[in-house]
């Protein structure tokens, strides 16, 4: 297994290299600029990348405010970018089931504190069917695509040969499926049964580590890996998200893994616009 930072080239691995200004390139950014953003359960993060992925401006953070009701997210976002250079289009990674730009579920963000155990009525009857990237097209005045976090991730790893898995972990456990480079539709790895009656994002999320601490997370992380494997045969799995750095024994998890670092939950927002994805592309207008 090995413990992969994005190449300044990115030709043969697709990795973008991030970096900000012109400190990653030695001529002037390159047009379109992209608004990328990234949602999590505990942080919202934006940056505007150049054409090669470099970014041309310092990355924006605030941390995710709860309860978290879908206008309430867009008046954030809206005023995190505005201090953003311009850009021709926008992608936006989000922790829920998407299907062409509409919210299917947000199990965290129906709650009213992330906790995915307290779940509220009335905040999953407001995400529940929210045109999120109309909305945010509105929002941003631009065209945004908006596809799941994990999705988002997984486009600025991927090589492009045969299935590729990407595996995101931090607040919760987040999946994105590729078939020779091209996005797949939306699984929701995370919320299926994986031991003791519990799924994946509750066995693995951040709440259950910190109850439990790194060793014990682990071994429930290896059980994980392995079980992926016999249901997907994938070619590569990539693991990111914020606590991919916690990962050990990567050696006992096989040269078909990769650690990735975490800054692609912004890059993949480039990848979003270079080809068609199914589940994610729709009429723009």
């Amino acid at each position: 297994m090995s413990k992969e930072e994005f190449d300044p080239t990115g030709a043969d691995s697709g990795s973008y290299q991030a970096s900000r200004g012109t400190g990653g390139n030695s001529g002037p950014p390159l047009r379109p600029f992209t608004l990328s953003v990234d949602v999590g359960g505990t942080g919202l993060k934006a940056s505007v990348l150049d054409r090669s992925g470099v970014m041309v401006a310092d990355r924006v953070r605030v941390a995710t405010p709860y309860p978290l009701s879908p206008d309430r997210l867009v008046s954030v976002l809206g005023k995190l970018v505005a201090p953003l250079p311009g850009a021709e289009r926008a992608s936006v990674g989000f922790p829920g089931m998407m299907r062409e730009g509409v919210v299917l579920s947000a199990p965290h963000f129906s709650t009213t504190d992330g906790c995915l155990e307290d779940s509220d009525p009335e905040l999953r009857e407001q995400w529940s069917g929210f045109a999120l990237a109309d909305a945010l097209t509105e929002a941003f005045h631009l065209p945004t695509k908006v596809a799941n976090d994990a999705d988002m991730q997984g486009s600025a790893v991927v090589r492009g040969e045969g299935l590729e898995l990407v595996v995101t972990l931090g607040t919760g456990f987040g999946s994105g499926l590729f078939y020779k480079g091209r996005l797949m539709p939306h699984l929701e790895i995370g919320h299926q049964p994986f031991r003791k009656g519990e799924t994946y994002d509750k066995q693995l999320g951040e709440p259950t580590r910190k109850s439990i601490g790194d060793e014990r997370w682990n071994k429930r992380l290896h059980k994980a890996v392995k079980n992926l494997r016999a249901l997907f045969f994938f070619d590569h799995l990539y693991i990111g998200g914020g606590n991919s750095r916690r990962v050990r024994r990567l050696d006992h998890l096989g040269g078909d893994v990769t650690v990735v670092d975490n800054s692609a939950g912004i890059l993949g927002g480039i990848r979003l616009w270079e080809s068609e994805h199914l589940g994610v592309d729709r009429a723009v207008n």
